[in-house]
């Protein structure tokens, strides 16, 4: 159940980012062995039938291989099919959310990886990181499937050109 989200939550940032309001930016996943166990870890977990709804809460860590995500709090909502589950819908993760990589980070107050769309949104203060190279903004809309995504609001960005050590 979770594997899925991990594996699309992985992100890789293109070093051929653009400045604006509103940038395009090219997104790609990474390697990630989904075969590998999924470990979860939060003070407290809650399952409510009635809603559909699993909550992971307190200090959340979920591990996947080289994958680790972090947030204070991650609901799990389950789609169903005639009122009984039949899938994740969607995971919202919020409180510090933190996802990273060997190679990329990714900082937002919240995000929500919808499975159905295969989109993931970032919302408020986002910073992805690849290397030294860096953009931030207000919310980072990703689309999963064409591997695209697009940063929006007030967009700021450092590059730093290939050989260049300072």
């Amino acid at each position: 159940m979770l594997r899925s989200a991990i594996l699309c939550l992985t992100l890789a940032v293109s070093s051929g980012m653009v400045l604006a309001q509103g940038a395009s930016v090219a997104l790609g996943t990474g390697t990630v062995d989904t075969s590998l166990p999924v470990e979860v870890s939060a003070d407290e977990l809650r399952v409510d039938q009635s809603s559909g709804q699993a909550v992971l809460d307190g200090n959340v860590l979920i591990v996947q291989g080289q994958v680790r995500i972090s947030a204070s709090k991650v609901t799990i909502e389950y789609a169903t099919d005639d009122g009984s589950p039949s899938g994740v819908s969607r995971l919202l993760a919020t409180g510090g959310v933190t996802f990273v990589t060997t190679t990329d980070a990714a900082e937002a107050e919240t995000a929500i990886y919808s499975v159905e769309n295969g989109t993931v949104t970032l919302d408020g203060n986002v910073l992805l990181t690849q290397g030294q190279s860096a953009i931030s903004g207000d919310r980072l809309v990703m689309n999963l499937g064409a591997g695209s995504g697009r940063m929006e609001g007030r967009v700021r960005t450092v590059i730093t050109p290939a050989g260049n050590d300072n």
